[in-house]
């Protein structure tokens, strides 16, 4: 079938094309945005991309796939209503493919990237030739999706919705038996209006998961927990519950009173920690004992933007980071500051999110980076206005400039965004060369 993606270097998307690929499908893909890694990603895998989505560059298709950023009054989107085309939304399509699988699902406001990495490592490390859909580009594992030949598949699962026409969250299409629910916080402001909207979307998806499914939470997590209390019909994997312990301070796990050690595994911060408690216990119900899993986690690198090491220059660490959440700029700021004690830390967090830009969390986002020496902070919309002592730009040319002028007296610098960070990152870097 020839299959056209609107939206295609979003990262579920891009691993969808790859999926689709991989089944057998002509595949091709149009968006306004090409920027590595993704880009690199669906080049390598000579799928053909199409910039703009103008009529006249818009494929005959068998079907069309339509990403979760187009709306009425994209010129393709509104050729293919005019004519009646076939189309689908990604997560719908997804869907279809896993109907076959056994399904290993990751969610939660935070981690879920790596995590769903950590598992797919775990899996592939044992042996087992699994499928995997997850967004972001892994150190260790070449590429973001594979359709894989055994039975069981590991996917990201978005609370997102999935396409203008279905406002329903991506993951309630991905039918798992077995579900992780890292943590819950408000997010994703220009759909959700608050908490209790995203517990409604995670309760629908507890109430579709089988009698004999697994659901893996951390029962210290509050909104978690108000979440199961609304009602849950599967097993229940309670980390911190009477069989699970979580010691976070020690970086151990005891599972029915055995008690194993993760201190020495790679990855830093207490969210990684988690991170690894939740990919073990996932794996566990496919069967891949503790210990195996922890072996294998000793060779997990991480994933591309998540506190990834960019070199370094005159002496200067730098750091690439997605984070885009005041928690998770906490979380990567703690776990620097763990990791560096006594160096000097400059932090350049770009509000790029759409709650973040929207001014949801308010001055609050301040508090998220105490462990950091300073930070300038790009906002475009004049979110933190009110804040005073601050380094703020609403440009990304002043921004760089500020940083430029005052790297040079710091240790580390980590750069915070989900937008494209090469566009920051590289004018910094390139300035070193200049010298």
């Amino acid at each position: 079938m020839r299959i056209h993606i609107l939206g295609i270097c979003g990262t579920f998307m891009g691993g969808l094309a790859q999926i689709l690929k991989e089944s057998g499908h002509d595949v091709s893909g149009s968006d306004i945005q090409f920027y590595p890694p993704m880009s690199d990603y669906l080049r390598n895998n000579k799928i053909d991309m199409v910039e703009g989505f103008e009529v006249d560059k818009l494929p005959m298709a068998d079907l069309y796939v339509v990403g979760n950023a187009l709306s009425r009054g994209n010129a393709s989107v509104e050729y293919i209503l005019t004519n009646s085309l076939p189309f689908k939304s990604g997560p719908e399509m997804m869907g279809e493919i896993l109907k076959k699988k056994k399904v290993l699902a990751i969610s939660g406001t935070h981690g879920k990237t790596t995590t769903s990495y950590m598992l797919t490592h775990i899996m592939l490390d044992q042996g087992n030739d699994i499928g995997f859909l997850v967004g972001g580009i892994s150190n260790n594992i070449s590429g973001s999706a594979s359709l894989g030949s055994h039975k069981t598949f590991v996917i990201e699962a978005d609370e997102y919705d999935s396409a203008f026409f279905d406002k329903r969250s991506k993951f309630i299409h991905y039918s798992p038996s077995t579900l992780v629910i890292s943590n819950i916080e408000f997010d994703h402001a220009d759909i959700f209006n608050n908490l209790e909207d995203i517990k409604r979307q995670f309760h629908h998806l507890l109430k579709i998961i089988p009698l004999d499914g697994n659901i893996i939470y951390f029962g210290d997590d509050k909104n978690t927990k108000e979440l199961i209390d609304m009602g849950v019909w599967s097993h229940e994997m309670i980390v911190n519950g009477n069989i699970i312990k979580a010691d976070y301070l020690n970086k151990t796990l005891s599972y029915k009173d055995k008690r194993y050690l993760l201190g020495e595994l790679p990855l830093i911060g207490e969210h990684n920690f988690k991170n690894y408690i939740a990919a073990i216990l996932a794996a566990k119900t496919d069967g891949i004992s503790i210990e195996d899993s922890i072996n294998s986690l000793k060779s997990f690198s991480g994933v591309k933007r998540r506190m990834e090491s960019k070199g370094t220059f005159d002496g200067i660490k730098f750091y690439d980071d997605f984070a885009h959440h005041p928690t998770a700029i906490e979380f990567s700021s703690d776990a620097l500051r763990s990791k560096y004690p006594t160096k000097k830390i400059l932090g350049l967090i770009e509000l790029g999110s759409n709650t973040m830009a929207s001014g949801s969390h308010g001055l609050s986002i301040l508090n998220s980076v105490k462990s950091l020496d300073d930070v300038i902070w790009l906002d475009y919309n004049d979110v933190l206005k009110e804040a005073k002592g601050i380094y703020c730009y609403s440009n990304s040319k002043d921004f760089i400039s500020s940083a430029k002028s005052m790297m040079l007296d710091y240790d580390i610098v980590v750069l915070m965004t989900n937008k494209n960070s090469q566009k920051i990152i590289d004018p910094l870097i390139k300035s070193f060369e200049k010298k």
